[in-house]
């Protein structure tokens, strides 16, 4: 069993920044890919950004690409999405996923564990 805790949400004005950090406890931390998704209200839930075990391959959705970047430290079992440049569209509640093999999945099917989200709001 894999737990997830986000953290790092809020609200920020448009062309601020703001980084989100998720805690994995429970199975070793470096045996799996990690994601961000996000949700915004009537929407379905969309990729963000991936990493692989190692933090040597990312993967971004365009709309976030040259704006977010997704990092993780093995040491701290933690995966972190920093962002950049918000505009009011990446407002949404952000969530954390754990993969259970060490490629990047870009669907949500792909993730076995979620965290319960963190609420991200950029005011214009």
């Amino acid at each position: 069993q894999v737990q997830l805790v986000e953290s790092g949400g809020g609200l920020v004005q448009a062309g601020g920044s703001l980084r989100l950090s998720c805690v994995a406890s429970g199975r070793a931390f470096s045996n799996y890919a990690m994601g961000w998704f996000r949700q915004a209200p009537g929407k379905e839930r969309e990729f963000v950004a991936a990493i692989n075990w190692s933090g040597g391959s990312t993967y971004y959705a365009d709309s976030v690409k040259g704006r977010f970047t997704i990092s993780r430290d093995n040491s701290k079992n933690t995966v972190y999405l920093q962002m950049n440049s918000l505009k009011p569209e990446d407002t949404a509640v952000y969530y954390c996923a754990a993969r259970l093999v060490i490629g990047i999945g870009v669907l949500v099917s792909d993730y076995n564990y979620w965290g319960q989200g963190t609420q991200v709001t950029v005011s214009s």
